[in-house]
């Protein structure tokens, strides 16, 4: 939806240029005015941007969270090891500052270091990536069951990234937005969400334009994301307890723009989706719907499931008002989370044409802005950011690794997720055909 802008000033950003691994550096996005509009927001609405969503979950024996390996070490087969880790793919360390010694090895014999994003430098740095690579912003992902007021360490972790994050978003004029992942949550989870928005808000000011003005907004109000709404994996809450929330975010004035992530087949109601004659109804007083796609196809599968999704959920949106936001994955590998070798690049990258695909279908179909999963996330191995190559991967006992192709450098995601925001933002010279790098 486009907005009237009353411009105060523009000014053009400059663009430093990361140096990437490898050698040389990433060819500077589209240059972009910097527009703020007359309540002094730069990104006044989810139109012709591409976002990504921002796991930061995970945390480093020696950080200041106290948390140990969190979201790295496997209790099923006791630890952060060889042969023992919940993430299949690794980071590529290079540029990092602070960052804590783990007990893996390369294949050299040399240590492997691990970050952790409770540090301001490591969120720093990759906020810096979104801004030298052109991804416009991410979405922090804040999974309820782990910032409730009975978790202290979790909430404590979680602030702090956010806070980590909000400064680096300003830094490097990247857009932020607050999602919360109603994954395991009851129904009184549910409805204590309304209390940690409001608490987020005194915590970080975080509607003041002058301190957050890349804070999102939509529809000329602040934006926030409930994921989890209608799938029919047995969740405890239920679409009525999430339709309770949306009531009372947004208030009787309407105070807030609300996005909606559900599941993959919401419109038909069927596979992941609940049937129920909530659902529509709910998503309609949305403003935004954004479904999810990862597992749902693969390089092979895509043009006959997404083909027939896209154009019907878009003409769907279009005739209810709602905002379509369709999402785009690398590539999906789980194997040391699930501790089954088997499941190793169960969706395979394919060099980036699995990506690319799925950025021009919504492209082409008519989406206007995309929501790219993952940033950081190497547990599902769909992060985007610098991994290490499959040539460069830690050792991992009997377990493995999974890396990036080594035909490809370690951005080669951040690169590519730059060119779909390019082509989101209006450049022209893109196709369905994957550009060049």
């Amino acid at each position: 939806m486009r907005l009237s802008v009353c411009l105060l000033f523009i000014f053009f950003v400059s663009v430093s240029c990361a140096k990437k691994s490898g050698g040389s550096t990433p060819e500077p996005p589209m240059a972009k005015d910097t527009v703020y509009d007359e309540t002094g927001c730069l990104y006044t609405a989810y139109n012709n941007l591409v976002m990504a969503g921002y796991q930061g979950w995970f945390a480093a024996e020696g950080d200041e969270s106290g948390r140990g390996w969190y979201h790295l070490q496997n209790g099923s087969c006791g630890g952060f090891k060889p042969g023992c880790s919940t993430v299949d793919f690794f980071p590529d360390m290079t540029e990092y500052t602070r960052k804590y010694k783990t007990v893996f090895k390369y294949p050299d014999g040399s240590d492997v270091y691990m970050y952790s994003p409770y540090d301001e430098e490591t969120v720093d740095l990759h906020f810096k990536w979104m801004k030298d690579y052109g991804i416009d912003g991410v979405f922090m992902q804040r999974f309820v069951v782990e910032v409730k007021d009975s978790n202290p360490k979790g909430k404590r972790h979680f602030n702090k990234v956010l806070e980590n994050a909000l400064k680096a978003a300003r830094k490097y004029s990247r857009a932020i937005c607050v999602m919360y992942d109603l994954s395991g949550c009851t129904p009184a989870d549910v409805a204590w969400v309304e209390k940690d928005w409001a608490e987020l808000q005194q915590l970080f000011q975080l509607f003041d334009n002058k301190e957050h003005p890349t804070y999102l907004r939509h529809n000329k109000k602040p934006l926030v994301v409930i994921w989890g709404v209608g799938f029919n994996d047995n969740r405890k809450y239920t679409i009525a307890d999430a339709d309770q929330l949306v009531t009372r975010l947004k208030g009787s004035n309407n105070r807030v723009s609300v996005m909606l992530g559900v599941p993959y087949y919401w419109r038909t109601m069927t596979k992941d989706t609940e049937n129920s004659p909530l659902l529509h109804p709910l998503i309609k007083r949305a403003d935004i719907v954004m479904p999810w796609a990862v597992g749902r196809y693969n390089s092979n599968s895509y043009n006959s499931v997404a083909g027939t999704e896209l154009a019907g959920d878009l003409a769907w949106c279009n005739a209810n008002q709602v905002t379509y936001v369709p999402l785009a994955f690398p590539g999906f590998s789980w194997g040391n989370l699930r501790n089954d070798p088997s499941l190793y690049n169960s969706i395979p990258r394919g060099k980036g044409d699995f990506l690319w695909k799925q950025v021009a279908g919504a492209k082409l179909a008519g989406a206007q802005a995309l929501y790219v999963a993952m940033f950081d996330e190497i547990d599902e191995g769909t992060a985007i950011y610098k991994c290490a190559r499959e040539a460069d991967v830690p050792l991992h006992g009997d377990r493995q690794f999974i890396g990036i192709e080594n035909e490809l450098s370690s951005d080669y995601y951040l690169w590519l997720t730059g060119q779909a925001g390019r082509w989101f933002r209006g450049e022209s010279g893109f196709s369905a055909v994957k550009p060049v790098r």
